[in-house]
């Protein structure tokens, strides 16, 4: 079955290459014969592909996702920097690096005060959201506030240690916290990719270590169609029926049932200021 949808999946990649954002992550996998692998994921809110690879090694992205022109919305991992298109790193892990890190330094004022400013300024973004969406014309306002939060902090000269290393990686990754400003539709944070994730860890916890390479991989092609089934609004068993390659084609047939609504732009656990005047009004 993995072998006939192959043009399936190539469908797939074509279309999320040609959208205007993709979100990225991987996670661990026990392959038999073969030890610690990874499962890699890309998707947006139609498509999603799954693909194993034997190693975290990020080499074969610059081909796989070569003529992307869009956001490429992905966690710190250093394999994505060098990728030639726009980027928004996912600010929620910064957030817990952040929290760890004062946890870990409770005395750290220079930290502290550095966190402080970039809460201030990703919560007042993030209201924006709340209120009219992922719209660039609403949270365009928001860019001369990023820029001078950056040029404060980069003319500083910090004591800490701590302080001196945010310093740095907020220098080094400028150009890709606050992307999502700039454009229609890209979220501040990797919550669609780590969604997506989920469809595979729970089928790992009966099957790590039990899969060989082959087997895996014939499984990844059809978690990919039966997951864009999905997000699609599709039933996977009636497209498997209709031997399509085509999802939509499928769908364009009259196949489409309820559309599933998107997934929420913000962390699990995470109110919205407007929800929680709501809740507790």
């Amino acid at each position: 079955m993995a072998s006939y949808y192959e043009a399936t999946l190539e469908r797939l990649r074509a279309k999320l290459l040609a959208g205007s954002v993709i979100h990225a992550d991987e996670t661990e996998v026990n392959v038999r014969g073969v030890g610690k692998a990874y499962i890699w994921v890309f998707t947006n809110l139609e498509e999603v592909i799954y693909l194993y690879k034997p190693s975290r090694e990020g080499g074969f992205l610059h081909e796989y996702l070569k003529g992307f022109g869009g956001v490429l919305v992905s966690d710190f991992y250093t394999a994505y920097d060098s990728l030639p298109c726009a980027q928004q790193k996912c600010l929620i892990h910064l957030i817990r690096d952040l929290n760890h890190d004062i946890l870990s330094n409770p005395f750290d004022e220079e930290l502290k005060g550095l966190a402080a400013e970039f809460g201030r300024l990703l919560r007042e973004a993030v209201t924006t959201i709340d209120r009219h969406g992922l719209s660039r014309r609403h949270l365009g306002k928001h860019r001369a506030y990023a820029d001078r939060f950056f040029e404060t902090i980069l003319a500083r000269t910090y004591g800490s240690d701590a302080a001196q290393a945010y310093q740095q990686r907020f220098e080094k990754y400028r150009g890709k916290l606050f992307t999502f400003l700039d454009h229609d539709g890209v979220p501040w944070n990797n919550n669609n990719a780590e969604h997506a994730i989920k469809a595979f860890a729970y089928y790992r916890k009966v099957a790590d270590g039990l899969l060989t390479q082959e087997g895996l991989a014939s499984f990844l092609t059809l978690l990919s169609i039966q997951q864009t089934c999905v997000y699609k609004g599709v039933s996977f068993l009636k497209f498997l029926v209709s031997q399509e390659w085509d999802i939509d084609g499928f769908c364009d047939g009259g196949q489409r049932g309820r559309r599933v609504l998107s997934y929420d732009l913000y962390p699990e656990g995470y109110i919205p200021p407007r929800r929680r005047e709501r809740s507790t009004g």
